[in-house]
């Protein structure tokens, strides 16, 4: 009889190899997970950095903003406060010129009313009283014309416009008054007759003319008294 081949059995799977299987397992998943680890760690970095440079540019584009806007502010301040600054230098030339303008229109009424009861007597007239700046008001006190100089006697009064520069217009507002006085006149029983002057230290020539039309005297400044120019027919109210 063949006698049999015996073998020895092969060794299997023993502690010691599952162990080392099992370390290396280990080995290598530290190994991923502390890759993982890094590249978490780097994007975690970057998203910080990111984020941080985001707020950063964030607070520059606050800060350019409100810087802009305080330079507006101030461009706005300065532009306005230059602007009621001129319109105040405005004002003030205003009032200079409004001051300067009243003060000559009252030399001018000063040299008109210096020696005009003389020169208007000159023509026949015989007053003896002048009075300046009269008011004529009604019932309820309403100023309703206001006269430069008045000349007064018993029979006669002169009503006289004084104008710094006598217009065409200025004569017919003169021509208004002069029938305001005239019904004033009649309703407080007034029976005196009314003449008028106009006056000015210029006269414009269609004002003139048409001043002694409507039979106005006319009272001229060509030196440091004055010439008075009759009408060819005076007018009486």
């Amino acid at each position: 009889m063949a006698e049999a081949n015996i073998r020895e059995p092969e060794m299997g799977l023993t502690f010691e190899k599952v162990w080392a299987a099992l370390m290396e397992t280990d080995r290598v998943m530290k190994e991923q997970m502390a890759e993982q680890r890094k590249e978490i760690d780097r994007i975690i970095k970057e998203a910080e950095q990111s984020r941080k440079e985001a707020e950063q540019s964030r607070k520059e584009r606050e800060q350019a903003r409100k810087e802009s806007s305080e330079e507006m502010k101030e461009t706005e301040w300065a532009m306005k406060k230059s602007s009621e600054e001129l319109k105040e230098q405005m004002k003030e030339t205003d009032r200079k010129i409004s001051r300067l303008g009243s003060r000559l229109g009252e030399l001018i009424e000063d040299l008109t009313a210096s020696n005009l009861v003389e020169k208007v007597n000159e023509l026949g007239y015989q007053f003896t009283k002048i009075s300046r700046n009269s008011r004529i008001k009604d019932e309820k006190n309403h100023v309703k014309a206001e006269i430069d100089i008045l000349l007064e006697d018993g029979d006669y009064a002169m009503v006289v416009e004084v104008k710094t520069n006598l217009t065409k217009t200025d004569v017919m507002e003169h021509l208004q008054r002069m029938e305001t006085l005239r019904r004033h006149a009649d309703i407080h029983g007034d029976k005196r007759k009314y003449v008028s002057s106009v006056a000015g230290a210029l006269i414009e020539d269609g004002a003139r003319e048409y001043a002694l039309e409507q039979g106005l005297y006319v009272i001229e400044h060509p030196g440091q008294t004055i010439e008075i120019v009759a009408p060819p027919r005076k007018r009486e109210w």
